[in-house]
């Protein structure tokens, strides 16, 4: 059934968006009236919205039972397609499934099943193999961002569940690059194509390349980082020892930094996306996990430590900056040794680092731990009456709260913080004592 445009009206309200974009139009009427529906689109252009919007009108609230699954590449993805659909306020249960989550509060939540399940391909297979989900009322299939899907190793547990989803009526698949090969086992046969991909670099997308000497590429980074100053930063490599390695060197000449990719634990990877997105830290060191669907907005600046090893992955770093309307700025660096990717369109601008090195400014922002979230019952509006009256805080003092399952973190005024700590010391929230500390 086709949402009315009151109903729509009130999703956009709830996820304070004025109007659907092109895309997002194009893909709710196409994957409402096709069975097959490929949707190629740019990180950050929305496709999360596009394709839940024509799931929402195809799910019956008279059916018990999972409706749609939703396969994501990364647990972060997964966490950030449930957000969408719990914020569109729909009255439907959705859940989520991912390595690193307690097995047990899945199980629970499978007990009654949701009308939307998302997931990671091998916490999901784990579950169908111990017969905690029915798969005879799934009837839609996502699988979203599929090429990085088979990149971080999920074929065969997709070509696993995909063989147990015997009653499906549409598969839809997404992806922010052309470059797929879509497996025979997926049976997405004659697809109606969405494209919205462009092999322009958009115009408000500056590119530079930083030279350096071969032996001093760490110094040459450091000199960048802080030439660049006050704005966010992500700063990409190719292997997980040198994310660490530039994280290090940063620390060790004050500049706070974090640091992501696929080998740390589920719980350092959140908290260190939440500091991001708050503004506690505005220095972001990654792989290329954080290239693509990630909730981190507003990224005024992409560095390239190591040359992109194809056009794609240079595509898909430099769309985390330059979004929307949004201007953005892109830095090589490359040795006297290297040569310029021939996928470079134009020479790029040559930047040139002062010879005096400027420190940044802190951030205005710092993170709060509360050690109580979801499962103790505790709110966002809690956390705000417990530091906005004990704790003598000003609204514009508080920035973005995130409530976890087990808990909770919330951005306060770096200047506030130490007499905040002192005022709330031993206080409780919601009749519970909890450790409240700055977050490690």
């Amino acid at each position: 059934m086709a949402l009315n445009k009151s109903t729509l009206k009130e999703i956009l309200l709830n996820l304070n968006i004025d109007f659907l974009n092109e895309m997002q139009q194009s893909a709710l009427h196409t994957i409402r009236e096709n069975e097959n529906i490929v949707l190629l689109a740019p990180t950050g252009s929305g496709k999360t919205l596009g394709f839940l919007l024509p799931i929402l009108e195809m799910l019956d609230s008279n059916q018990t039972g999972v409706q749609a699954l939703v396969l994501s590449p990364s647990r972060e993805l997964a966490l950030q397609i449930e957000q969408v659909f719990k914020s569109m306020v729909t009255g439907f249960k959705v859940n989520c499934c991912y390595g690193g989550h307690d097995i047990q509060i899945e199980k629970n939540n499978l007990s009654e099943p949701p009308a939307i399940l998302i997931g990671t391909p091998g916490r999901i297979a784990d579950h169908l193999r111990n017969g905690r989900i029915n798969t005879e009322t799934i009837k839609i299939l996502v699988l979203d961002e599929y090429d990085k899907c088979l990149e971080f190793g999920f074929k065969a547990e997709m070509s696993f569940l995909i063989s147990q989803l015997n009653n499906l009526t549409k598969r839809i698949l997404t992806s922010a690059t052309e470059a797929i090969e879509i497996q025979e086992n997926i049976e997405i046969s004659e697809p109606v194509v969405l494209n919205f991909l462009s092999e322009e670099t958009p115009d408000n997308l500056k590119v530079k390349v930083v030279s350096t000497p071969s032996d001093d590429r760490l110094n040459t980074l450091f000199k960048l980082v802080c030439h660049i100053g006050n704005r966010s930063m992500l700063i990409f490599c190719n292997q997980r020892q040198t994310v660490e390695e530039i994280s290090s060197l940063l620390w060790e000449k004050r500049l706070a930094n974090n640091v992501f990719h696929g080998g740390l634990d589920q719980d350092l990877r959140q908290r260190t996306l939440i500091k991001f997105r708050n503004g506690s830290h505005r220095i972001l060191v990654t792989t290329d996990l954080a290239s693509r669907g990630l909730d981190i907005p507003e990224i005024e600046c992409v560095i390239h430590f190591n040359i992109p090893p194809t056009e794609n992955i240079f595509t898909h770093r430099n769309g985390r900056t330059a979004r929307m309307h949004a201007s953005g700025t892109t830095y090589l660096i490359i040795s006297e040794k290297e040569t310029l990717p021939p996928f470079l369109k134009e020479v790029p601008e040559i930047e040139k680092l002062p010879a005096k090195v400027v420190f940044p400014d802190q951030t205005l922002w710092v993170t709060l731990y509360i050690g109580a979230g979801k499962k103790e019952k505790i709110s966002k509006m809690d956390v705000v009456g417990l530091l906005m009256q004990k704790g003598k805080l000003q609204k514009d003092e508080l920035g973005l709260i995130d409530v976890l399952d087990h808990a909770t973190y919330v951005a306060v005024k770096r200047d506030k913080i130490d007499a905040l700590l002192s005022l709330i010391k031993n206080s409780p929230i919601k009749k519970q004592k909890v450790k409240i500390e700055v977050a490690r």
